[in-house]
């Protein structure tokens, strides 16, 4: 039996196949011999019936197969089980290249992984096997990808007697897209993350720098108030030592000392008002930074619990066979945010279990029809950045009057939403208090 699906290939296999080449130091092979010989079926298992094997399976599927189907501690486990050197201690990408590796030699570990992933996806192998042709496959897949059962779907369709080209392309198209959606959406928060970071580290430097001159001011303030008055004792002191016996002598004295400690006065006088005004000014600045600082600090711990939330679903999703997120059917109503946004916001909402309904706050949608779509609502959102401050007031009122919740969203990013549904199935959208 010649080993299945072999015009299968990406663009991100390419790096993995020259890992397996380079690991396996062998020559290129030919086009003809891509695919592997599998060992002949057994008498008593008709051909028509048997399932694919892992090592029967075009090498382009292995990198999709075993960074989808299996967890990293199930991977680790199987490699120290092989006494493979350096597992117990290699990172996670390590890890997938060698499971990579192992997946296409029969004999040095692809018997160990095909039973790992057909004993943690057995639900999903029986339920796929109802299918007896490429189009029902083809439909049981998506119903399971719809509710988010991906890991155990895949395998169960890519070992399925009556897989064809046509229906694993489909599949492995499918977790392909999948891949990159999580990825471009954590690589957005990521780097406005770092953004944050980098501008509140500035803001930091220039606190401290506006601290330093005020203390410098300070300084500089109390010695020339120091030096003012030690030098209206030392003229008084010589004046008293120089006066004349004669009365005009010493009242012209007096007055000449009196004028000229007047105007020494008002210097320094017009010189502390300056250096009030400048702390002043510098106090106000530093009243100003810091509130900044603490919107800054605000938005990135938001951003930081948003990452959280995400990088927990992605951990979920790596080590249990279904989608750790199932709205079951909430309805949710989404006002204002982009028009463009729109389809790709329904697109996540539905993915998840869910139903979804929009009214752009007023713009162009009637205001009277958000009381109807809210009352059919379990729970409405709306981003702060882009909905008009009337329309915000707008449906806090209505929910308040009609007992729904509502979540208020910190942007209008599809990560933001993700964030908010996680937290929605979490703690009962239903429960929630406006």
């Amino acid at each position: 039996m010649v080993a299945r699906f072999p015009e299968l290939t990406s663009s991100g296999d390419v790096g993995l196949t020259v890992l397996h080449h380079a690991a396996r130091v062998r020559p290129p092979p030919r086009p003809d011999l891509l695919m592997r010989e599998a060992d002949p079926p057994t008498a008593d298992v008709p051909t028509e019936t048997r399932r694919t094997r892992l090592w029967e399976i075009s090498e382009n599927l292995h990198c999709s197969i075993i960074g989808t189907c299996l967890s990293a501690a199930e991977l680790r486990q199987i490699l120290v089980r092989l006494e493979v050197k350096g597992a117990d201690r290699a990172s996670e990408h390590e890890m997938h290249i060698l499971g990579v590796l192992a997946a296409g030699r029969r004999e040095s570990g692809a018997k160990l992984l095909q039973k790992a992933l057909d004993r943690r996806h057995r639900g999903a192998i029986s339920q796929f096997a109802k299918a007896h042709d490429a189009a029902a496959l083809t439909a049981l897949w998506d119903e399971w990808a719809e509710r988010g059962d991906i890991p155990g779907a895949y395998w169960a369709v890519l070992t399925h007697p009556a897989s064809t080209n046509d229906v694993v392309k489909y599949v492995f198209g499918e977790v392909h897209m999948l891949s990159h959606l999580v990825g471009a959406a954590n690589r957005a928060d990521i780097r406005r993350l770092r953004q944050l970071e980098e501008e509140n580290a500035a803001l930091a430097i220039k606190l401290d720098r506006q601290q330093q001159h005020l203390r410098e001011a300070f300084d500089t303030r109390d010695a020339a108030l120091k030096r003012l008055n030690e030098m209206i004792v030392a003229q008084a002191a010589d004046a008293e030592r120089e006066a004349e016996p004669s009365l005009d002598g010493e009242e012209t004295a007096s007055r000449s000392l009196v004028v000229d400690l007047n105007r020494r006065l008002s210097s320094h006088a017009a010189r502390t008002e300056r250096l009030q005004q400048r702390l002043d000014a510098a106090l106000a600045a530093f009243a100003e930074a810091q509130q900044s600082q603490q919107m800054l600090s605000s938005e990135r711990d938001g951003l930081r619990q948003e990452l959280d939330r995400i990088n927990d679903l992605l951990a979920a999703e790596s080590a249990t066979p279904g989608y750790p997120l199932d709205l079951a059917g909430a309805s949710i109503l989404y006002v204002g945010g982009r028009p463009n946004q729109v389809p790709q916001l329904r697109a996540l909402v539905e993915r998840v279990g869910g139903r979804f309904a929009h009214h752009d706050g007023g713009i162009d949608d009637s205001a009277s029809l958000l009381p109807g779509l809210a009352s059919r609502s379990d729970v409405v959102c709306f981003p702060v950045d882009c909905v008009s401050h009337n329309s915000a007031d707008a449906i806090k009122r209505l929910c308040g009057r009609i007992g729904k919740p509502y979540l208020p969203l910190r942007t209008a990013s599809l990560t933001c939403l993700l964030s908010a549904l996680t937290s929605i199935k979490q703690t009962d959208a239903v429960a929630l208090t406006p």
